[in-house]
C-alpha cells in the first residue's frame, strides 16, 4: 500500500468542493483531498490562505476538516514562508482547541501550528 499526496485541483473546484463540505458533513472527504492538494500544490498563497481559513473558521466544531485546516496553515508557511495575522491566529486557536479537547478540533491542528512557529520563526 502507498500513499501518494493528492494534486492541486482548478480553483473553481477547489471552491465549489469546499462551499459544499461546509454545507454537508458528508462530503468533508473529497473536501479534505480537495484542501490538502491546494495547500500542498497550488501557487497562488492568498487562494491557498483564504480557504485554510474558511475552512478553519467555517466548518463545524467536532469536524475533522478543523484539525485539517490548521495542518494545511502549516503546509503554508513552510511552502510560502508567511501568513496573515489573522492566519497565525486561526492556526493558534485550533492548536488551542485541540488541546482542550480533541474531539472538536484533532491534533493535526497542533502539528500545523507547529509548523507555523517554526518555518515563521515565531519562538
Amino acid at each position: 500500500m502507498s500513499f501518494e499526496n493528492p494534486p492541486a485541483e482548478p480553483h473553481e473546484v477547489v471552491v465549489e468542493t469546499l462551499e459544499r463540505a461546509l454545507r454537508d458533513r458528508t462530503a468533508a472527504g473529497e473536501a479534505a483531498t480537495v484542501l490538502v492538494g491546494t495547500a500542498l500544490y497550488d501557487d497562488d498563497v492568498e487562494f491557498v490562505e483564504h480557504w485554510c481559513v474558511q475552512v478553519g473558521t467555517r466548518a463545524a466544531p467536532g469536524s475533522p476538516l478543523l484539525g485539517l485546516a490548521g495542518l494545511c496553515l502549516g503546509h503554508t508557511a513552510r511552502r510560502f514562508g508567511r501568513l496573515s495575522e489573522e492566519a497565525v491566529a486561526l492556526a493558534k486557536s485550533l492548536a488551542a482547541r485541540a488541546e482542550a479537547d480533541p474531539s472538536d478540533v484533532d491534533g493535526r491542528a497542533v502539528d500545523g501550528y507547529d509548523d507555523v512557529r517554526s518555518f515563521l520563526h515565531l519562538w
